[in-house]
């Protein structure tokens, strides 16, 4: 099934290194390759919430970690 859903996703080890506080999800979310088979080496674990400020704006994201 393709729900056409983009999902923003960083490294563990650039959220890490820039001190992100990350958050445990309580199901791993699996990843699926272009084929269509699951990932093995690739299990999202975590989340980090964000908040973007541009000029008048501001943005609430939500990151997938991997």
């Amino acid at each position: 099934m393709n729900s056409s859903v983009i999902v923003s996703v960083m490294s563990l080890e650039f959220a890490r290194k820039q001190r992100f506080k990350l958050k445990k999800i309580e199901e791993l979310i699996y990843v699926r390759n272009l084929n269509g088979t699951f990932n093995k080496k690739k299990l999202i674990e975590n989340t980090i919430e964000v908040n973007i400020f541009y000029k008048k704006h501001q943005y609430h994201n939500l990151k997938t970690l991997e």
